[in-house]
């Protein structure tokens, strides 16, 4: 009797953590896929498209525009990333070990002195500058990310969409347009990029919010009055 009970207990309980993991596993999938295409470094890309594409840019030569935009994928895209990459092989990190408060000093380096190159680069090409604003914002908001990284894990998945409002205010003002259907956009995409980074435990709620506030801030200080 004894040997007949146990494959029947086996096949009974075993269904159970499969249906009770599955869901999470999905639901952690997705946030991964969310963090993972919504990434700190396609802000100043993204804000150039919207730029060029919803205001009275739009009319400038293409040739000037795909110069610019090919500026920006070089040093806010290609050059951080690329850096940050070759120092995770080297040291052989994982993302998550990457994502570590103590380790993320030299990423912050990387990315702030490619930053830099770019609002040089801007300058000697004599962008305008509400163009520069968006690279000068961005640098303000990296720089502050890495003082505060000292003492938290501040978020710069949030502080990135925090950017995005903030930008898309300083913007709405400068060109003098009705800015709500994009903010609610801009708003919705926060919750989610905010909502993404809590589950894949990479930050908590008063570090996805506190990097919201930090992008915003610097959104607005960083385009109007820098």
């Amino acid at each position: 009797m004894e040997d007949t009970n146990i494959p029947d207990q086996l096949t009974y309980h075993e269904p159970e953590p499969r249906k009770r993991t599955e869901p999470k596993d999905n639901l952690y999938r997705t946030a991964q896929i969310i963090s993972a295409i919504f990434t700190p470094f396609l802000l100043p890309f993204v804000a150039f498209v919207l730029l060029f594409t919803f205001t009275y840019l739009r009319i400038l030569p293409l040739q000037y525009k795909l110069i610019v935009l090919g500026i920006v994928y070089c040093f806010t895209i290609l050059l951080p990333m690329l850096s940050i990459y070759l120092m995770q092989k080297i040291n052989g990190w994982t993302l998550h070990e990457l994502g570590k408060r103590e380790r993320r000093f030299v990423p912050y380096a990387l990315t702030i002195l490619s930053y830099i190159g770019c609002v040089i680069t801007m300058y000697r090409y004599h962008l305008p500058r509400y163009m520069g604003g968006i690279i000068i914002a961005t640098l303000l908001c990296m720089v502050i990310c890495a003082l505060i990284n000292i003492k938290w894990k501040i978020s710069t998945h949030t502080a990135s969409s925090g950017m995005m409002v903030g930008g898309l205010l300083s913007y709405s003002f400068i060109f003098q347009f009705n800015p709500i259907g994009w903010l609610c956009a801009f708003i919705l995409l926060a919750g989610m990029l905010g909502s993404a980074r809590i589950i894949v435990r990479q930050h908590t709620l008063n570090e996805v919010m506190g990097g919201f506030f930090t992008g915003l801030f610097c959104g607005v200080i960083g385009i109007l009055f820098i």
